[in-house]
């Protein structure tokens, strides 16, 4: 987990009922079904940092004490696991779930190449089940490095479009600055050119996608208005 440690969050008893939860699930991974419920009461929902009040980027204290309780799964029955984890848990085991899913992964095998010790894609189907819901928090649990990492390129440029429909900071989302292209960049025009024309406004964060591609914005069908927002955001200058 980036970002602020999870230890200064906890109290005294939060965090000795949470590291023998983990020793328990080593030694007996199935354990972890009766602990993973009992986390939110036990260590806490704050979010881990005071300027993301929803927990959206870094997560919430149970995120991620449900992500050191994940880490201590070993073995193929993890996958069952984690699927039941997941489909029978409130809305904070599945985020649980989904923000832990990269610790039991191996960021260096390719999306659907079967390969490696990690789970893969195995679990790509929770991702996308929270994708096609309007809560804001799991659609962000969704985008973290595991959904991020196997979802493929055109579900992952819907998943960022849909990120902006739901006001959602395209900033939570992880690998976007690798994984963005000039595709992904003219859907996020063609949205800004739609909500311009309804006289909504247009999220700032759209630009920074577009910056890189900048090609994108050489079309006659945009109004000079757009196509000024959209340039001074990023200081970008059309050839």
């Amino acid at each position: 987990m980036s970002g602020p440690a999870l230890h200064d969050h906890l109290t005294d008893a939060g965090s000795i009922w949470l590291e023998s939860a983990r020793v328990d699930i080593e030694h007996h991974p199935a354990a972890i079904t009766r602990y993973f419920p009992a986390v939110s009461r036990r260590c806490g929902r704050a979010p881990l940092r005071h300027d993301d009040v929803q927990g959206l980027r870094y997560g919430t204290v149970d995120d991620a004490a449900r992500g050191v309780l994940l880490g201590a799964l070993a073995g193929a029955a993890r996958v069952d696991l984690l699927d039941d984890l997941y489909r029978h848990g409130d809305a904070g085991e599945k985020r649980g779930v989904l923000r832990g899913l990269h610790l039991l992964d191996d960021p260096n095998v390719s999306p659907g190449t079967g390969t490696g010790t990690g789970i893969g894609s195995k679990l790509l189907t929770l991702v996308e089940d929270a994708l096609r819901t309007n809560d804001v928090r799991l659609i962000a649990a969704a985008l973290q490095p595991y959904g991020a990492h196997h979802l493929g390129l055109e579900a992952y440029r819907h998943a960022v479009v849909k990120c902006v429909f739901m006001g959602i900071p395209l900033l939570v989302i992880a690998n976007l600055t690798t994984r963005q292209d000039a595709e992904l960049a003219r859907m996020l025009v063609d949205l800004a050119h739609e909500r311009n024309a309804a006289g909504r406004d247009i999220p700032a964060d759209i630009a920074a996608v577009v910056a890189a591609f900048p090609e994108c914005l050489d079309r006659t069908d945009l109004p000079m208005a757009l196509l000024s927002e959209l340039l001074t955001a990023h200081h970008i200058h059309k050839e």
